[in-house]
Order: structure tokens, then sequence, then C-alpha cells
């Protein structure tokens, strides 16, 4: 077999996936990802997203061979850091600002972390996938917001509470709908801030 001849399948397979618009791919994303948090990641199918953006079947799964890989893309399509504009000039002002920002998407992302939980323990690529959406970008950024304030001289570089703020942040908005049956709101998050974080980190 030639090498054109070995390379044709794969030409026409991008032919096919190049069919879609990058709109209506985003539609089949937010689709799945918004069954997911209604509905649970077991309840979703193929067929479901199908019908919900009125298109064929055949369409998901030759875009995406299986519901994991779907879902992983749809994720990482996603992937929006939510703390990466934060920068009020102090590190107590900025972790304030953080809990006004994670308010607004708590629910949300929550409701996600949560229902893909189990599966993303199955799932190697759906694990990778969920934390580069969810998880490491607020890190990063809370990583930045710290590294300035240390810079700034407000905190000791070691301090021994530091590594912990994004555990904290991230912590206490997955675990209130566990222990109190609600989400972390505005009020919530920056109580949290003013009563937690930033006495650990000796800023008021």
């Amino acid at each position: 077999m030639t090498s054109q001849a070995a390379e044709e399948p794969q030409s026409a397979a991008a032919s096919r996936r190049s069919k879609l618009t990058p709109e209506r791919e985003q539609e089949f994303f937010d689709a799945v990802l918004e069954q997911i948090r209604e509905c649970g990641y077991d309840a979703v199918t193929m067929e479901g997203v199908a019908s919900v953006t009125r298109c064929s079947k055949s369409t998901l799964y030759r875009q995406w061979k299986t519901k994991p890989q779907f879902v992983a893309a749809a994720l990482r399509a996603s992937r929006c850091p939510r703390f990466a504009g934060v920068d009020t000039g102090s590190l107590a002002g900025d972790l304030r600002a953080v809990a006004r920002a994670a308010a607004e998407w708590s629910r949300r992302d929550t409701k996600l972390h949560q229902a893909l939980g189990h599966a993303a323990m199955q799932d190697p690529e759906l694990a990778r996938a969920l934390r580069e959406a969810l998880v490491e970008p607020e890190v990063r950024a809370l990583q930045e917001i710290i590294r300035r304030g240390v810079e700034r001289g407000e905190v000791p570089a070691g301090h021994p509470a530091l590594e912990y703020v994004p555990a904290q942040v991230l912590g206490v908005m997955r675990v209130r709908p566990l222990l109190e049956g609600e989400y972390a709101d505005e009020e919530y998050l920056t109580r949290f801030v003013e009563a937690v974080v930033l006495p650990s980190l000796g800023l008021t």
C-alpha cells in the first residue's frame, strides 16, 4: 500500500470532522455538560445529546468515538480561568475578589464536579480533562495571586498556610453541598475568606 493510499482514510476522517463549525461544536459541548449537571454522567447518552441538539447520533460518533472522549473534549473546550483577572493591589483584596468571583460559578461547576466524580475515578482521560477544566486553571491563578502578595511583603514566602489556600477556596465550594445541602454563594464564601483564609495568613 502506498503512503498516499494509507493517508486517504485519515484525510476522509479529517474531512468529516471539518464539517462542524466551531459554533455547532460548542453547542454539542454545552448540551452534554448541561445534561450531566442535571441528570448525572451515567444517565447521559450520545443518543440523548443528539436529540437535544437535533443531529444524528452518527454525527457525534464520527467526531468522538465514545462518551468519555466526548465529555473530555467538552470539558477542555469549557476551560475558562475565573480568577485570572483578579488583581486589586493587595492579597486580602484579591482573596475577597476571588470569593465574589467563585460565587458566580460555584453552583454550575460544583454540580458538574459532583456528577463526574465517580466516572473520572474510572477513566484517566476524563479525570485529566476534569482537572484541566475545573481545577488547574484556578490553582494557577491563586498561586499567582499569592506570589504577588509575597513579593509585596504582605506575607512571608515560607508561611506554612500559603500552600493550602487553593485547597481552602476550592475545597469549601465542593464540600458545602455535602455538609449543609446548599451551594457556596457569595455571602458564604466571603465569610469563609474573612474568618478562615485571611486569619490563617495573618491578614485582616
